[in-house]
Order: C-alpha cells, then sequence, then structure tokens
C-alpha cells in the first residue's frame, strides 16, 4: 500500500477532498517520524508502537574480499505489533 492508497482510504471513510486527505496522511507520518527521532516512543492503541533503538558499533566482515571491517553505532527504528494488529494477521480461517 502507498501514501497515496492510504489517502484515497482516508478520503472515502471521511467524505473529505483528495487533497485534505493527503495532508492528512503526510502530516501523521512527518509526526510519527519526528517524534521518533526525538527519542520517543510512539504507541497506536491497537496498532503497534514504533520506537529508536542505538545498535552498538560491531566488526562486520566484507564478503566480496573477507576483510574485516568496522561498523559504526547507529539508531534503527523498531517496530512491535499490537496485540490487535497480531491477532487480526493471525487469524485463522475457518473451513466451511
Amino acid at each position: 500500500m502507498k501514501k497515496a492508497d492510504l489517502a484515497e482510504i482516508v478520503r472515502e471513510k471521511t467524505g473529505c477532498t483528495k487533497a485534505t486527505a493527503l495532508e492528512t496522511v503526510g502530516a501523521l507520518f512527518q509526526s510519527l517520524v519526528a517524534d521518533t527521532a526525538a527519542g520517543n516512543s510512539t504507541t497506536l492503541v491497537g496498532f503497534g508502537s514504533l520506537k529508536a533503538v542505538k545498535k552498538p558499533a560491531r566488526k562486520g566482515r566484507n564478503p566480496k574480499t573477507g576483510e574485516q571491517i568496522k561498523i559504526p553505532a547507529k539508531k534503527v527504528v523498531v517496530f512491535k505489533a499490537g496485540k490487535q494488529f497480531k491477532e487480526a494477521v493471525n487469524k485463522k480461517r475457518r473451513k466451511k
């Protein structure tokens, strides 16, 4: 699903204009990115949570040359699905 597809769903459900729906979805994404980049954990009840986690520096290996390299420390975004999201994904189909 693309951002435009999500905006189209918002437009259909709310009856707003396409431009307004696209702005709304864009604002939501910008808020999530800004909040996570600031080091905050963002929780959307029923969906999941986003959190920036520090990964320490480590040694790695260049697969082409076999040379050892140093991989610098960095932050990565971790998504943890909420209970309702997990249940919806793992919902078993009933046999007819």
